[in-house]
């Protein structure tokens, strides 16, 4: 299994929603920026930190002209609770057998699959991205870093 680096084009797929809708992820690339992250599991700590920073700072992905999906191999019930509960204003998507995860590279560690956040650009190529299990946290600076450093290159802010 070959991880997805910066430059190579994401795979193409398509899974089901919080609310049980198929997102092809064709119908987004190349509208906006992506930022997809692959994480554990719903509710365990490390994930739910991850996401609610992700939540407090979702302005700043909007401005930053990119959409946010969280990709793990939970049901679909599972992930609407999760965004429910903690107010997720971004996709979750369930990826069963972790056929996806596994087709972007992403290594387990120990017994719990890996978390690993990939910046798409427009291009559908890996522009970004981060792995660290433990530090949950630090993914979404990493990324918002990425994408604050990208828009500034570009002159581009959310006109992306």
């Amino acid at each position: 299994m070959k991880t997805l680096e910066i430059g190579d084009k994401i795979p193409q797929f398509v899974l089901k929603d919080q609310y049980g809708r198929a997102v092809a992820i064709a119908d987004y690339v190349g509208k906006k920026k992506l930022v997809i992250y692959f994480y554990p599991k719903d509710e365990s700590p490390g994930c739910t930190k991850q996401a609610c920073a992700i939540r407090d700072d979702f302005a700043a992905y909007t401005e930053a002209g990119a959409i946010v999906i969280g990709i793990n191999s939970g049901s679909v019930e599972s992930h609407r609770a999760f965004a429910e509960r903690h107010r997720l204003p971004f996709i979750l998507l369930s990826d069963p057998g972790n056929k996806v995860l596994r087709a972007f590279g992403v290594k387990n560690i120990l017994f719990l699959t890996g978390r690993e956040t990939f910046v798409v650009g427009l291009d559908g190529k890996v522009a970004f991205k981060y792995r660290a299990l433990l530090n949950a946290r630090e993914h979404n600076q990493k990324i918002l870093r990425f994408l604050a450093e990208d828009a500034a290159e570009s002159g581009t802010g959310d006109a992306c």
